[in-house]
């Protein structure tokens, strides 16, 4: 997919990518220079952590590691 940048240098987050990185209107975005290309990110703080890793094997060997501390305390 491509895109025109308008006049004005401005270039539309296409919705399906907003979407996936949780940019919302009036979001502050950060743009760098990566090698050849440009790349953006959204610099909300406020973006919570409970369930972003839900059904990730880095979760899962979390609550594995966190599971056994337990039972060698108690």
């Amino acid at each position: 997919m491509t895109y025109k940048v308008g006049p004005k240098g401005q270039v539309v987050i296409p919705k399906h990518l907003r979407d996936e990185m949780g940019i919302e209107p009036g979001d502050e975005v950060a743009f760098w220079r990566d090698g050849d290309h440009l790349a953006v990110r959204s610099l909300r703080s406020s973006r919570p952590l409970k369930g972003r890793f839900a059904g990730r094997p880095l979760a899962q060997l979390l609550e594995q590691e966190r599971a056994a501390d337990r039972a060698r305390e108690g």
